[in-house]
């Protein structure tokens, strides 16, 4: 850890700045104070694939949406990623990323597959049996 060894004063809301990474933003203040994602507090699993939907109407008109919201659908606009990915693409906290990504659905503007769940995939022994037959053919 660097220690700042000059004597200059600082000026006021100066240690919220970073010479190298440029002013700080609070994850609060991206997502409106908000920690769930729309009204209905949708939860977006990591794997949960996001795509956009360019057939929703209004969909070239992202000047209501955030600079987060328009780096999300620029992450979406050549292919599905996962929510995940987005976080990452997009340099976001997963939490902030699941509450643009609720604002996104609410208008229309990205669709979102949801992993099916554990109890609806196949038993483990159903595939062996048929990797067995398989096999014996």
């Amino acid at each position: 850890m660097t220690e700042d060894t000059t004597d200059a004063p600082r000026e006021p809301g100066s240690q919220w700045y970073d010479n190298e990474a440029g002013p700080l933003v609070r994850p609060y203040a991206m997502t409106g104070g908000r920690t769930k994602p729309g009204p209905t507090g949708v939860r977006f699993d990591l794997i949960a694939l996001v795509t956009l939907d360019a057939t929703a109407t209004g969909a070239g008109d992202d000047s209501a949406l955030g600079p987060e919201h328009r780096t999300l659908i620029d992450l979406c606009r050549p292919e599905t990623q996962s929510v995940a990915e987005l976080a990452a693409g997009a340099d976001l906290p997963v939490g902030v990323v699941r509450v643009l990504l609720g604002d996104l659905l609410e208008r229309g503007r990205v669709t979102v597959s949801r992993p099916v769940p554990p109890a609806q995939l196949p038993d483990e022994r159903i595939l062996r049996e048929v990797i067995e037959g398989l096999r014996a053919l």
